[in-house]
């Protein structure tokens, strides 16, 4: 049974009632529907806390995705042993103070690859610092020049709007996709792009802020070279 994800069309919506699909062999809790992003695209999977019946409360110490197509999500408790059954309701809520960070980093990288328009071949969304890796001739890059761009970009306050395309209209427009390392989810029938209005488009699963300004300062906190073309980029919360 597929987990209907809530984060996909509001990423701020901090909790939602979910009953219980399926616990995994491993001890997953899959629920009918959740608030709680699923590890994936370099973004992990939240963290928070599902509260069932008669108050029991288990802490969840990450979420992933346990099929290919991305459409069914484990909760994976802290401690082991299965503390709800098939058919309970729970309460999820997850840690927003965390989620909120990465929304923020997750945001400003899709400006950063607009700044710098390469192949992206890898990436990492942190609560405080994240990184893109790019696929760059040899050139050099300036710190100060990206930093410049970034805030300009933050500082426009430009809405970030998510909408779904089929995956016949992807197909035909392959130039949506910078990652080469990390493929939109493919074979659902659709995608979900993501646009930084008057900046950025292209596909993405993970969770942003709805305008730039929610970002705040950030600043390159190094580059370095991973490669003969590589060029890793770290990039932090002010």
């Amino acid at each position: 049974m597929r987990t209907d994800c809530l984060f996909r069309e509001n990423a701020y919506l901090k909790e939602c009632s979910a009953s219980v699909t399926e616990i995994t062999p491993g001890g997953g809790i899959v629920l009918d529907r959740t608030v709680f992003y699923a590890t994936s695209g370099g973004q992990p999977g939240d963290q928070g806390v599902l509260t069932g019946r008669s108050g029991i409360t288990v802490l969840i110490d990450k979420t992933v995705y346990v099929d290919p197509e991305k459409s069914v999500i484990a909760h994976i408790p802290a401690q082991p042993g299965a503390q709800v059954a098939i058919g309970d309701p729970v309460h999820a809520v997850f840690d927003w103070e965390q989620r909120y960070a990465r929304m923020r980093m997750h945001t400003a990288l899709h400006l950063l690859s607009a700044v710098l328009p390469y192949p992206v071949t890898g990436g990492s969304v942190g609560e405080s610092e994240s990184r893109l890796d790019f696929d760059i001739p040899e050139a050099g890059l300036d710190k100060e020049a990206i930093d410049k761009k970034l805030a300009e970009m933050i500082a426009a306050n430009a809405e970030v709007r998510a909408r779904w395309i089929t995956d016949a209209e992807l197909a035909v427009n392959p130039g949506l996709v910078k990652t080469m390392s990390v493929k939109p989810p493919a074979g659902t029938g659709r995608v979900r792009l993501i646009e930084i209005v008057g900046f950025d488009l292209q596909p993405c699963g993970g969770t942003h802020v709805r305008r730039t300004g929610e970002i705040g300062a950030v600043r390159v906190t190094g580059i370095e070279k991973k490669g003969k073309l590589n060029r890793r980029v770290r990039l932090a919360l002010v």
